[in-house]
């Protein structure tokens, strides 16, 4: 059992995922971020792996993309800085990103380094399910990694049933069918999620995009079992470039929010 299942076995209820960059706001600074998010509360962080066209992120985390680029973050880099970071962090950790850099880096080489720093899951949004099915999927399973699939308010009854049944760790309902960052209304999604509860699947939700506050994040823990926020949170780490910043930016946005 890999820290993603332990922590939906413990705590079924307001699981609150936090998504940071490599690489971003300073190139070293990818385990301050996540060292300040477990010292805040969080229960699960999800690190984006920086490219430069990240079709489901809005302005604010293509920004942050962008700057990490700049930094000089690679995939290798990324992995080089997660080596024993297990000494420090406990929470699951997901790696996001897109298939593209991936498949440069060597699908199997990403998924048997990911598994060798101690990475829980890999998230990519990219990925298609016929692809995974046939070709990849192998891979993560091999090496022992969950894999998260996005499901939206368009998608399908049968295809979220397959993606359930694809599914390991978690499955990511997207609010809305827009990028990350936008202000949704979570009243108006109402029968959307409700549709997803009433669907009784066999892998846990937790709700993205549009969550930037403890009330968005409460009202989507009334129809998941938790929430996922991105954008929020790296407006917050903008303007910080110290350890010291990153902390009390991360503190002071997470006590409003859990």
């Amino acid at each position: 059992m890999n820290r993603i299942e332990t922590l939906f076995q413990t705590k079924q209820q307001n699981i609150l995922n936090v998504y940071c960059t490599a690489g971003y706001p300073l190139l070293d600074s990818t385990l301050e971020v996540m060292g300040a998010l477990q010292e805040g509360g969080a229960d699960m962080i999800e690190l984006g792996m920086p490219y430069s066209d990240p079709l489901a992120d809005g302005p604010v985390i293509q920004q942050s993309n962008g700057v990490a680029l700049q930094n000089g973050m690679t995939i290798q880099k990324m992995f080089d800085q997660l080596l024993n970071f297990r000494h420090k962090i406990y929470l699951p950790v997901l790696l996001m990103g897109y298939m593209n850099p991936v498949l440069q880096f060597g699908f199997e080489r990403f998924c048997q380094q990911a598994a060798d720093n101690a990475i829980d899951g890999i998230i990519l949004p990219d990925l298609p399910l016929y692809e995974y099915e046939t070709e990849y999927g192998a891979y993560l399973r091999k090496y022992g990694l969950s894999f998260v699939f996005l499901v939206t308010p368009e998608t399908s009854e049968e295809r979220i049933r397959k993606i359930d049944e694809l599914s390991s760790g978690f499955i990511y309902a997207v609010s809305s069918s827009s990028t990350t960052g936008k202000n949704i209304d979570m009243a108006h999604q109402e029968a959307y999620f409700q549709r997803l509860q009433a669907m009784k699947l066999r892998n846990p939700v937790l709700v993205g995009f549009g969550i930037k506050d403890r009330a968005t994040f409460q009202s989507a823990c009334r129809y998941a079992n938790g929430a996922i926020i991105g954008s929020a949170y790296i407006k917050a780490l903008q303007q910080t470039e110290s350890s010291t910043a990153i902390a009390d930016a991360t503190k002071e946005f997470l006590k409003n929010i859990v």
